[in-house]
């Protein structure tokens, strides 16, 4: 039997991702200070914490909760960050409107969804010690296990792992682009903000699908 997530309150979801940069914020900040201008997790939290006000008390479909997620951060941080989030989460809303489950297909639908969506105004790519080295072999190793047979639980397992992986892998690459490619050489050795916030979202999101799935 196919497993499926039970998604209908897309409020709880998404506070989930809420909480999860809110409470990492220092931690974000702290690793951007080494290369970047150190404002990462500050920016992140602020435009999260405006998708709180506007979700607080509402009983949202995930599509509706991901598409005011993206209209917060598009609007309220400032640099990339807002657009390159912003147009993650649209292409998520998109992907799922109208859906109260999700199957594993329709998961993966809604990640490869969001990359689409990220690179129509992006250039960035795997190996730039970016957002995408954790985003792009997250939803690689999310594909490979759905394909290969695995339960949707197992796949998100998987999900997680490859996150992890991807952000670390971040640590050994030269900057290639924003400002910390400035730094050329000197980049290496430090873990990429984006990519550490990216891993975040992304290990939440697979938790909290996952205890949605009977």
């Amino acid at each position: 039997m196919t497993e499926v997530a039970k998604i209908e309150n897309g409020t709880e979801i998404v506070d989930d991702l809420i909480s999860c940069i809110v409470n990492n914020r220092d931690y974000l900040s702290e690793i951007d200070g080494a290369i970047g201008d150190g404002d990462h997790g500050i920016n992140m939290a602020k435009g999260f914490n405006i998708c709180k006000h506007r979700i607080d008390g509402k009983n949202l479909s995930l599509s509706e909760a991901f598409e005011i997620l993206s209209d917060s951060l598009m609007e309220g941080i400032g640099g990339s960050m807002g657009p390159l989030y912003g147009s993650i989460f649209a292409g998520w809303a998109e992907a799922i409107q109208g859906k109260s489950t999700l199957n594993s297909n329709e998961f993966k639908e809604m990640l490869s969804k969001g990359l689409h969506e990220l690179q129509e105004i992006s250039s960035a790519k795997q190996g730039d010690k970016c957002l995408v080295d954790t985003l792009m072999p997250a939803i690689e190793g999310f594909k490979k296990a759905n394909e290969s047979g695995k339960t949707f639980h197992e796949a998100l397992i998987i999900m997680k792992q490859a996150a992890h992986d991807g952000k670390e892998s971040t640590r050994n690459l030269v900057a290639k682009i924003g400002r910390a490619s400035r730094l050329g050489e000197r980049s290496k050795g430090i873990l990429d903000a984006g990519a550490t916030s990216c891993c975040l979202l992304l290990t939440q999101l697979a938790d909290s699908i996952s205890k949605r799935i009977p």
